[in-house]
């Protein structure tokens, strides 16, 4: 059985139920630890795979294979926040070579303000980015004009994967070179022709280094979802993004076509020439 892109074996999920009942008062958090310690999950950084483990078991659940120990807290969600800080400003109006650009990472400490701004002006709101990611500001004179999201890469697409050109057990290996901009916005008070496109070029060009400096691995490729009936993809085609078809607007999980979501273009944009061979190859 396949969870978070992992083969759960009869044997591993015997094992789960083991340490479930042999480990008096074990919670979630050391279950998913152990288990990841005794069949080595581990990310290409070398970490533990705790949380797509804790993902996982609670699907095992659900399905009816395990059952968890119960939680030691139950955690609610709390309503998004509201601050000055990401209040409507009026309408900055430039050419995009006016801006000096500054592209920097999120630090912790302004986490919850890129949160803030996406949960207020993106059109999908805020919810946390998967996997390996990280998040980006691009201001000018101090003041944030737009922001960028980057985490793990969708399971499988068929667009990207025939254009790879890579099997099943492969992408499994490979999966973690690709990258995905989750999250695009410039803020609804910006106005600025080609703003977007010269924000795309300036966060592709260091994002091979940011990735290798937090995660200790260099992505070879990025990918990009397009919701055709709100955008045409100008600013990913003006930056040398590759349109490589659309999906077939069903979720992951929805094999028997019941659940009708919106279709989106699906744009790569490769970070070094031999991507594919690296995708490959490993």
């Amino acid at each position: 059985m396949r969870y978070c892109g992992r083969e759960f074996t009869d044997e591993e999920i015997k094992l789960i139920q083991h340490l479930i009942v042999s480990i008096p008062g074990i919670n979630r958090k050391k279950l998913s630890q152990r288990f990841c310690e005794e069949v080595s999950w581990r990310k290409p950084d070398g970490g533990l795979k705790e949380m797509s483990c804790r993902v996982a078991f609670l699907k095992m659940q659900k399905d009816g294979h395990i059952r968890l120990p119960a939680p030691r807290r139950v955690l609610c969600k709390p309503a998004p926040k509201r601050t000055l800080f990401a209040e409507p400003q009026p309408v900055i109006q430039k050419k995009a070579g006016a801006y000096e650009l500054q592209v920097e990472i999120v630090r912790k400490s302004d986490s919850a303000l890129w949160n803030e701004y996406i949960d207020r002006y993106h059109y999908l709101g805020y919810t946390p980015l998967s996997g390996a990611q990280l998040r980006y500001f691009v201001k000018a004179d101090d003041q944030v004009l737009a922001l960028l999201g980057f985490g793990a890469a969708a399971w499988k697409t068929a667009p990207r994967d025939e254009y790879i050109g890579w099997d099943a057990e492969t992408r499994k290996k490979n999966l973690h070179l690709i990258v995905n901009n989750c999250r695009f916005l410039v803020l609804p008070w910006v106005v600025s022709r080609n703003l977007a496109s010269r924000v795309l070029s300036l966060t592709s060009k260091r994002i091979v280094s940011d990735w290798q400096e937090r995660y200790h691995y260099a992505p070879v490729l990025m990918e990009t979802f397009v919701e055709k009936q709100r955008f045409q993809g100008t600013c990913y085609k003006a930056t040398n993004w590759i349109y490589v078809g659309d999906t077939k607007g069903r979720g992951k999980l929805d094999v028997q076509n019941e659940y009708k979501l919106p279709v989106k273009a699906v744009w790569l944009y490769p970070l070094r020439k031999d991507f594919r061979r690296r995708l490959i190859e490993g």
